[in-house]
């Protein structure tokens, strides 16, 4: 038995830890790693008292999270989805009272927010990339709650560790629905890049979760010994999951007085875990128009991150590539090169909304809201609803954006700015696609064949 509770820690763990590593700014797979965690929380805290209180909660924990996960899996447009994904956590803040005080089967109360959130993705499933994803996620959510009911409640189908390796199982497949689901959204590659993790982590698990399980066995009821052995298998799955972020931090801290052998690691670093990541450039062809409005919208939310914009479909764009060549032969097999010069692409495009005929000053008419809502939010990277909005360094027109934005614009009025103007972008863009690269001319023939081609491997 603690061969497999070890397995279905160090697995769950591990799944937990290659999500926030994938993306630590990414709400939706913060939350997954969550639920991940706590489950594998819980199996530790079952091996060292069976049965117990806590024990209970933090088996409880993950459909909390998987509420803010499902609401997060609801595409951008939908009503209900901003306030929902603002509040979702006090929602769970309420249920997770009742949580820890009832007893026993009282203790299902934690399904409520989860059972809401998956009727709102159901209901917006059809809007839901990949289309299968919300009958998916809302089954292996009813395969949870079914394996929960029997933990909790006095029903007898075997060793309770064996029930919750099975949670444990139908975890991992929500969390690979989400790693696929968030791999559609940025327009990456998954299976690569989960496949180098995977195998990392079957190694560390033999090397190190063997010798755990074995000195559990040989000293049974000793609660130190068992923590600790939990604890060792949680760095070393922590170290295989999320290895590109422990060696950038671990850059930081051997190389603390050479900045310049930091920032040439770290460029390298970066372009080591794009490229597992990154979408085949042949595949640009298939791309169709409404993926790439998205992945343009992506972009321009993600211009001042340099590790983002390398995986980003976007950066091999053939106006990129003559840009490129203009330069020179020299840099056109640099990636951060072509980061910049992607950048420079999207930049151009924002200066292009200005109201036609304007010069010096940005206003703050109506005419102006695009260029503001994308060149101060995104381009500069302004926040302008934090308590404290970062000002140092920032010009007197800026300054008043910043103001006007933070006095007299709502943030779902910003939001729909931003999504208006990146909208106008990408028309550009696709027009300019359309209209000069002889591969997008045929693109029905195009799509044809890569549908045949798909079918017949």
């Amino acid at each position: 038995m603690s061969a497999v509770a070890v397995s279905a820690f160090a697995l769950t763990w591990w799944l937990g830890a290659y999500l926030v590593g994938r993306d630590p700014a990414r709400a939706l797979l913060r939350r997954t790693a969550g639920a991940l965690i706590a489950y594998a929380i819980g199996v530790a805290a079952w091996s060292v008292a069976p049965g117990s209180t806590t024990a209970e909660v933090l088996l409880c924990v993950p459909a909390l999270c998987w509420a803010g996960v499902a609401t997060a899996l609801l595409p951008r447009g939908v009503p209900e989805r901003a306030t929902v994904d603002r509040w979702w956590w006090a929602g769970a803040l309420v249920f997770l009272v009742p949580t820890v005080l009832l007893p026993g089967v009282g203790k299902l109360v934690a399904l409520a927010p989860l059972a809401g959130a998956l009727v709102l993705l159901v209901r917006y499933r059809d809007r839901v990339p990949p289309r299968q994803l919300s009958v998916a996620v809302g089954a292996a959510a009813a395969l949870y709650a079914v394996g929960l009911i029997v933990v909790l409640a006095p029903i007898d189908l075997g060793a309770p560790v064996l029930v919750l390796a099975t949670v444990g199982i139908d975890l991992l497949l929500l969390g690979y629905l989400v790693a696929v689901a968030d791999a559609v959204e940025v327009g990456e590659r998954l299976l690569p890049d989960l496949r180098r993790s995977l195998a990392g982590a079957l190694v560390a698990a033999l090397l190190c979760g063997g010798p755990a399980a074995v000195t559990m066995m040989a000293a049974p009821g000793r609660t130190v010994v068992t923590v600790l052995q939990f604890v060792v298998v949680a760095v070393v799955m922590s170290a295989a999951g999320a290895a590109g972020p422990v060696r950038a931090g671990l850059d930081r801290l051997a190389f603390l007085r050479d900045e310049r052998l930091r920032r040439e690691r770290s460029a390298l670093l970066l372009a080591a875990e794009a490229l597992p990541r990154r979408r085949e450039r042949h595949r640009m062809i298939a791309m169709d128009e409404p993926e790439f409005r998205r992945l343009t919208r992506r972009a321009l939310d993600d211009f001042a991150d340099v590790g983002r914009l390398l995986r980003n479909p976007l950066v091999d764009l053939p106006v990129v590539d003559r840009r490129l060549h203009a330069r020179g032969p020299g840099v056109i097999g640099q990636p951060l090169v072509r980061v910049a010069e992607l950048r420079a692409v999207l930049s151009e495009q924002v200066d292009a909304l200005k109201p036609a005929g304007a010069t010096g000053a940005a206003g703050t008419t109506e005419e102006w809201r695009f260029y503001n809502a994308l060149h101060y939010c995104c381009v500069l990277g302004l926040r302008p609803y934090d308590r404290v909005p970062r000002v140092e360094g920032l010009d007197r027109d800026a300054r008043r954006v910043l103001d006007w934005l933070r006095r007299y614009v709502r943030r779902d009025a910003l939001e729909l700015w931003q999504d208006e103007g990146a909208g106008r972008i990408a028309d550009r863009l696709w027009r300019e696609l359309l209209r000069t690269d002889p591969r997008w001319w045929s693109r029905s023939d195009a799509l044809t064949g890569a549908t045949r081609s798909t079918n017949g491997h």
